[in-house]
């Protein structure tokens, strides 16, 4: 299931990147006491009562025409509060109500999507703040303070009523996201998986704008293919609209089940396509490493092997997806695509009885002893898998920060090779088992 996406807007030097950063745990954000400070947006993953989500920063909304700055800024609010499951509108509750937070909550009203009124720097409990901020009209506001973490959890509580339930078509299909940098043949790709000339083909980069949603039946699989903007380097993102197709594709990656990163052979791992790849990984999704234009590459006995060891050794954090070596353009190896897709959808979803993955813990535990650090050595008692999309595990410990990043790895290597999970991420949760004598 993919992540809800939460958005905070409201006007300038109201608390919101005080709120993002709170939320998240970490400065993130840059926080100033000057109006104007966040200019782009930021997306962050967040947790609360186990239900995962995508907390989304934006600049502060101003409707003045005087700044480009600040049309830009308005902009990429907009597109937030359009990508947005739930929406969080930040007021001051100190100030009161202004004009501008009037302003705001029109914009807003038109959306039809849950919107939650935060009443913030609200240092104290007082009812009276909630009155200024009735009119607006979308109820009565939660109060919080962001800045000493005051209610922070109710509004949290609040938020997750609000995720929407995703329906069971949807949930049948496979979501796949093309990602790469511009002109690596995503959109050849996609038309050569449908078997028509349905997304524009150009050689000119930027050709993609939107993230563009194609249902296809392959072999009693639906599957919903997502073609996506080429990801440029910031520096290159000098368009408005280039900027937001950026933005899409990253939303389209945190949508779907499998990424096909897609790199172009004749001209193989620039830098950015390391940032594209991390995308995906970092998001927690099935990964497929696409190689396209195989067929313009001069090649001899050694150059495969070359290419692989390549990908493998600069795109280690990826050492679990399979390469497919494909031409769009000539259609070779296309047709392993899809079946590819289905297998590594699979592997995504897959679940390990608890009494068969404990019977490997115990057997890995046994072969490597775990680490000692200052005298004490790391017990590993119990695990058992607590999700899917992606696959993770939760192992029992006796104190988790003497689990050392090596010795998960292992323990991932000794899981990977009894069930696979190829093209799959395997996430671990550690957690001190309390009342266990060491």
């Amino acid at each position: 299931m993919s992540r809800p996406i939460v958005a905070i807007v409201g006007r300038p030097n109201v608390g919101k990147s005080t709120l993002f950063n709170r939320i998240i745990g970490e400065r993130v954000a840059i926080v100033e006491g000057v109006p104007g400070i966040t200019r782009d947006r930021l997306y962050r993953e967040a947790e609360w009562l186990e239900k995962s989500f995508l907390l989304v920063d934006t600049g502060g909304i101003t409707t003045s025409e005087e700044d480009p700055i600040n049309i830009e800024v308005y902009n990429q609010a907009k597109l937030a509060i359009e990508e947005a499951d739930v929406i969080l509108f930040v007021v001051d509750a100190k100030e009161g109500l202004q004009p501008l937070d009037q302003e705001i909550a029109d914009l807003l009203r038109r959306t039809n999507k849950p919107i939650i009124l935060v009443g913030n720097k609200a240092d104290r409990y007082d009812p009276a703040l909630k009155s200024d901020f009735y009119a607006i009209g979308f109820g009565t506001p939660v109060l919080i303070s962001a800045e000493h973490a005051l209610n922070i959890g109710d509004l949290l509580d609040t938020v997750v009523r609000e995720f929407p339930i995703l329906q069971g078509e949807e949930e049948q299909a496979i979501r796949v996201a093309l990602i790469g940098r511009p002109n690596c043949g995503k959109s050849s790709l996609l038309n050569a998986l449908l078997g028509e000339e349905r997304v524009i083909v150009s050689p000119i980069p930027g050709t993609t704008r939107d993230a563009i949603d194609t249902p296809l039946l392959f072999e009693g699989q639906k599957y919903i293919l997502v073609d996506t903007a080429g990801i440029r380097k910031k520096a290159r993102v000098e368009e408005a609209v280039e900027y937001y197709s950026v933005l899409r594709a990253i939303r389209a990656v945190e949508r779907a089940d499998v990424t096909l990163v897609v790199l172009d052979a004749t001209d193989f791992l620039a830098e950015q396509d390391k940032k594209v790849a991390g995308i995906a990984h970092e998001a927690g999704k099935a990964v497929i490493i696409v190689i396209n234009k195989w067929d313009l590459v001069k090649k001899d006995e050694r150059t495969t092997g070359e290419y692989k060891d390549r990908v493998r050794r600069e795109l280690s954090f990826l050492d679990y997806a399979p390469l497919l070596f494909i031409s769009s353009k000539t259609g070779q190896r296309v047709q392993k695509v899809l079946p590819e897709v289905f297998a590594v959808a699979n592997e995504y979803t897959k679940r390990i009885p608890t009494r068969v993955l404990n019977e490997i813990l115990r057997d890995a535990v046994l072969m490597h002893q775990p680490p000692a650090h200052k005298g004490r050595q790391l017990k590993v008692y119990y695990a058992t898998q607590i999700k899917v999309k992606p696959p993770t595990i939760q192992l029992w410990v006796n104190d988790p920060s003497l689990m050392h990043f090596s010795y998960r790895r292992y323990l991932e290597n000794r899981i990977r090779d009894n069930f696979g999970f190829v093209g799959s991420p395997l996430h671990f949760l550690v957690r001190k088992r309390s009342g266990k004598k060491e």
